[in-house]
């Protein structure tokens, strides 16, 4: 007996303002949690990230002077600091991650629920108003 042909998916013909900032929501948990910053801060941030020699001054043993190095700008990792030193980018990124997966994946979850609930909850004004001002004002191609 032959296969039963499926038919193709296909994707929405609409833009929908709610997926957006769902998703936009996303991206938000996980910019900061992964770089420290959102991400209007990942985008627009200083370039801060690198290796600083700081001096101790005198060590109180004789004459000796003490100088040593330190890794400044961690706190928010920006798309300047990522182009300047891709290695500590990359090195901190991942240390964040690894200490922000639990609040990152309880966000997410939250946000997913929430956003879900809401759907649901008010279907019927988010379709009343894609009807009478969505639809005429930006056409059928652009939904709430």
């Amino acid at each position: 007996m032959p296969k039963k042909k499926t038919s193709r998916r296909r994707s929405p013909k609409s833009f929908r303002i709610l997926n957006a900032l769902e998703a936009l929501a996303y991206g938000q948990i996980l910019s900061t949690g992964i770089t420290g910053g959102g991400l209007w801060e990942f985008a627009t941030g200083k370039q801060d990230l690198g290796h600083r020699t700081t001096s101790f001054g005198n060590l109180g043993i004789g004459s000796i002077q003490g100088e040593g190095t330190s890794l400044q700008g961690t706190d928010v990792i920006s798309l300047r600091d990522f182009m300047a030193e891709p290695t500590l980018a990359i090195e901190q990124m991942t240390s964040n991650f690894a200490q922000n997966i639990a609040p990152m994946a309880i966000a997410g979850l939250v946000t997913g629920v929430s956003f879900n609930i809401g759907r649901r909850v008010l279907r019927r004004p988010i379709n009343t108003f894609n009807r009478n001002i969505m639809k005429p004002l930006l056409g059928s191609g652009v939904k709430l």
